[in-house]
């Protein structure tokens, strides 16, 4: 039978809360380019183009929520949004760690192409539950 690895709670949560301070970005991208098993830093993403997106991103924040009863950290991202009369279609996003070598701290797959046309551009706040098991 294999072991059973348990990351301590307060050594996942000390990790995780880091990205609290850190400066982070919501970058727009094409989800068929991006693999899950080799892409780690911003470089490795295909970013769109589009009316009113700025590259690289725009700033988001997260909260770091640790559930030592639970045994698992929620962390949830900011919603970001390219104002004014925007023309963008994507079909991802991905938040970057700028204070950390622009890593790619969690990807959303939006499951089809999302436009907008001649208005405001948002992403949903991105949450992510991470177990300690």
């Amino acid at each position: 039978m294999p072991a059973i690895i348990h990351i301590p709670d307060a050594y996942l949560d000390s990790k995780l809360s880091a990205l609290e301070t850190n400066t982070l970005k919501c970058m727009l991208i094409d989800i068929a380019s991006y693999n899950r098993a080799t892409d780690s830093v911003a470089a490795n993403l295909t970013e769109i183009t589009g009316t009113g997106y700025v590259a690289g991103g725009c700033a988001v924040t997260c909260t770091v929520t640790p559930d030592t009863t639970n045994h698992k950290t929620v962390i949830t991202f900011t919603p970001a949004g390219w104002g004014g009369a925007t023309t963008i279609s994507a079909t991802g996003a991905a938040i970057i760690d700028t204070t950390d070598g622009n890593k790619i701290v969690a990807v959303d797959d939006f499951g089809a192409t999302i436009s907008s046309s001649g208005g405001t551009y948002s992403v949903a706040a991105i949450t992510h539950e991470f177990s300690h098991f």
